[in-house]
């Protein structure tokens, strides 16, 4: 399996949406809650900063996404917020970290001084390796700042990296 990561395009919406879809309705991860339409999909995608695709340039097919867009404005404007999603028939494939490390360049050319993530669940052990791996740093646990999708609440996990480390 070759996989590119590249901008997305209006072709790829479809496959995007139902890749975030599914990690919405696991509802252990996004805080969204509501699914995206086409319409509702495209005008979301178009509206960050920078959306990306993982694509297996063999086949086609689009395996995961992420967005970049700002974490905040004005005073706070420097600090950049980012989401990943991969399709659950491949995870397992490091795509993600293709993703993350994607994510971190496109940051860094948009001007970004630090990724930060606002809400890391604590039970996403695989994602809070891969970012401790890739040199991201915990902030600290808010309790319960998480509702799962079966109404309990979990610990949260803000991150951040510094975006001065890049080369």
């Amino acid at each position: 399996m070759n996989i590119q990561i590249r901008e997305y395009k209006d072709s790829d919406i479809q496959e995007m949406n139902r890749i975030w879809n599914r990690v919405v309705d696991d509802g252990v991860a996004f805080p969204q809650e509501d699914d995206l339409t086409e319409e509702t999909g495209r005008g979301f995608f178009a509206g960050q900063t920078y959306t990306a695709v993982a694509e297996d340039t063999d086949t086609g097919k689009v395996l995961g996404l992420y967005i970049l867009h700002p974490n905040n404005v004005g005073r706070c404007g420097h600090i950049c917020n980012a989401s990943y999603a991969v399709d659950a028939d491949v995870r397992g494939l490091h795509i993600g970290e293709k993703l993350v490390s994607d994510c971190l360049v496109q940051a860094k050319a948009y001007d970004y001084l630090v990724l930060q993530f606002n809400a890391v669940v604590a039970t996403n052990v695989h994602a809070r390796h891969l970012y401790e791996r890739l040199g991201f740093t915990q902030l600290g646990t808010i309790p319960g700042g998480f509702r799962m999708k079966d109404g309990h609440y979990e610990d949260i996990c803000p991150y951040y990296f510094d975006l001065r480390r890049l080369h």
